[in-house]
């Protein structure tokens, strides 16, 4: 059985799908009805769950997480994500997604180089992301530097970013498979926008 959590802290409602293994989806939202349809919408249909008053041990240690990331903090705890019911492309989309770290962002283009497909196929895996914000799609924009999409709204994908920045300047890449995904400081983001 999946249980569904949400919980209340510091005016953002955080939510958590998950079993005592592995999380089904992460969200947040302003209300908990939206962080609650948010986790729904990325479950596979079929799949039979509760929705449960108080987390389980597991599901707090996800709800803190979630609220880490948002909050713009280091984390390094990872959970196992139920991905089964996603394509192969879309598991490895998300894959790539998960190796930005804070204080980074990458491109759709840059995604889609590393992991195939197009960046609007990429962009179409961010825009179903069922692990937000642990799987950061937040730290994906376009390759001008602009924010591109982001299905919480943009200026909530530019606070997260201006939280998770860290000073860094210079460009690096980080392997994977065979190939290498680039990445950029959150300050050329923020400059950017803030010439225009």
């Amino acid at each position: 059985m999946i249980g569904l959590y949400t919980e209340h802290r510091a005016g953002v409602w955080f939510g958590a799908a998950c079993d005592e293994r592995r999380v089904y989806g992460t969200s947040f939202a302003s209300s908990e009805k939206e962080a609650l349809k948010s986790l729904l919408s990325g479950m596979p249909s079929d799949a039979p769950f509760q929705i449960f008053p108080t987390p389980s041990a597991f599901a707090e240690n996800i709800l803190t997480t979630v609220k880490d990331v948002f909050d713009g903090k280091d984390v390094s705890e990872w959970f196992p994500l139920f991905t089964e019911h996603l394509t192969a492309y879309t598991k490895k989309v998300l894959k790539v997604t998960a190796l930005i770290p804070i204080g980074y962002v990458t491109t759709y283009g840059s995604i889609a180089e590393t992991a195939g497909g197009s960046p609007r196929a990429v962009g179409n895996v961010m825009a179903s992301n069922a692990f937000a914000p642990v799987v950061p799609c937040h730290r994906v924009v376009s390759s001008n530097f602009t924010l591109g999409g982001y299905g919480g709204g943009l200026d909530v994908k530019l606070e997260l970013l201006i939280r998770e920045k860290r000073g860094y300047q210079y460009q690096w890449e980080i392997p994977f498979g065979d190939k290498e995904l680039a990445l950029f400081p959150v300050e050329f983001v923020l400059r950017k926008l803030q010439r225009d």
